[in-house]
C-alpha cells in the first residue's frame, strides 16, 4: 500500500503547551484522511509540521515521499494547504490572488491567467472576478482561499477547517470540492470539527484529543465503536416518558437515556428504526414534538471514548495561538 503522507510519533511543545504527544497519521495515494477533533487538540499543529511550516520536537514524517525536515522544498512543490482563516490579499481582485500565485509558480502569463478563470468558475467566483478581496463574504474568501491553494495542481492538499464559518449550502458545495479533488487524483488531508463532515467525506478517520491519537477507523468502524445512529423522541406530553421509553426499549437493545429536558434517545442499527418508531407511538396514541434519528454528535464521540463530553476539555490555549 502507497501512502501518500506517514508521520510517526509527531511531538510538538509550545512552552508549557504539549501540542503533540507523539502522534501517527497516515493518508493513502488518492484518499482522504479525516482529522477530527476539537480547538487546542493538535490538528493544526499537525497540518503545520507536516506542511514544513513548524518543525516537530520528536518523529517523523514523509509527505509524497519527502522528509518533512530534510526535503521542504520538494515538499512545498507537492502540496497545497488552506489554513483556518483566509490567507488571500485583500487589496487585490480575486483574478488577481489567483494570477499573481501562478506567476510565483512560474506559469506563463497566459497560463496563470486560465488557471484563475478555471478555478474562479469551479467556484462559483467568476461574477466576483474583478472584485476586490476584501469585499467579499466571508464564504467567498473562504473558497477564493482554498481555490489559491490548488493553483499549482498539488498532489496532496491539506484542508484545515475549510468549512469553518459557511453556511449549510456553502458547506455542502465545499464538500462537492473536495471529492472532486480526490476524483481528480488528489490525496486530502482534512482536519475539522464536526464528525459528520468526516463522515460525509472521508476515508479514514483519525480522532485526536489533548496532542494525541485516542481512535483510528473507516467512518463506518467509528460509527460502530460508538453506538451508530440515536433515534431521539420529546413527547408532546411530558408525563408520557415512561411510555416513550417503553416504545424505545422494543427498538434496541441498548439502554433508553435522558437526552435532554423531556427527551428521551437510545442507539439504534439502521434506518429502519425510524419508521418502526413512528408506527409504535401511533399505535400507542403517543403525540411528539420532536422525532428524529442523526448520527452521533462529537460529544457522543468523545464521550464513548474518552467518558466526558468535548465540551470538557481543559485546552485553553489552542495551538494557533501557541505557535
Amino acid at each position: 500500500m502507497t501512502y501518500a503522507i506517514e508521520a510517526e510519533g509527531l511531538t510538538k511543545r509550545f512552552g508549557d503547551t504539549q501540542a503533540l504527544a507523539g502522534i501517527d497519521l497516515a493518508a493513502r495515494e488518492g484518499s482522504i484522511l479525516g482529522v477530527l477533533g476539537p480547538n487546542g487538540a493538535g490538528k493544526t499543529t499537525a497540518v503545520r509540521i507536516l506542511a514544513t511550516l513548524l518543525r516537530a520536537d520528536a518523529g517523523s514524517a514523509r509527505v509524497a515521499g519527502f522528509d518533512v525536515a530534510s526535503q521542504p522544498e520538494q515538499v512545498r512543490q507537492q502540496i497545497g494547504l488552506t489554513g483556518q482563516f483566509a490567507s488571500v490579499d485583500e487589496d487585490l481582485t480575486g483574478v488577481q490572488n489567483l494570477t499573481m500565485i501562478g506567476r510565483l509558480l512560474d506559469l506563463t502569463r497566459r497560463e496563470a491567467r486560465q488557471r484563475a478563470d478555471e478555478l474562479l468558475a469551479w467556484f462559483d467566483l467568476t461574477e466576483a472576478a474583478g472584485r476586490i478581496a476584501k469585499t467579499y463574504s466571508g464564504g467567498m474568501r473562504r473558497r477564493l482561499d482554498l481555490a489559491a491553494s490548488l493553483v499549482g495542481r498539488p498532489a496532496i492538499v491539506f484542508l484545515d477547517e475549510p468549512t469553518t464559518g459557511l453556511d449549510p449550502a456553502k458547506r455542502e458545495a465545499m464538500w462537492g470540492v473536495v471529492r472532486n479533488l480526490v476524483a481528480d487524483g488528489s490525496t486530502v488531508l482534512l482536519t475539522t470539527q464536526y464528525l459528520e463532515e468526516a463522515d460525509a467525506l472521508a476515508d479514514e478517520i483519525t480522532v485526536i484529543d489533548r496532542g494525541s491519537v485516542i481512535a483510528h477507523d473507516t467512518p463506518l468502524g467509528l460509527k460502530r465503536k460508538i453506538g451508530g445512529q440515536r433515534l431521539t423522541v420529546r413527547p408532546a406530553e411530558p408525563e408520557r416518558l415512561d411510555d416513550v421509553r417503553s416504545v424505545l426499549s422494543t427498538l434496541s437493545d441498548k439502554p433508553v437515556e435522558t437526552s435532554g429536558r423531556d427527551e428521551l434517545s437510545v442507539a439504534v442499527t439502521d434506518d429502519t428504526a425510524l419508521a418502526a418508531a413512528v408506527s409504535r407511538l401511533h399505535t400507542a396514541g403517543i403525540t411528539v414534538t420532536e422525532l428524529s434519528l442523526h448520527l452521533p454528535s462529537l460529544d457522543e464521540v468523545f464521550f464513548t471514548i474518552t467518558g466526558r463530553p468535548v465540551a470538557s476539555t481543559d485546552e485553553t490555549t489552542d495551538e494557533e495561538d501557541a505557535a
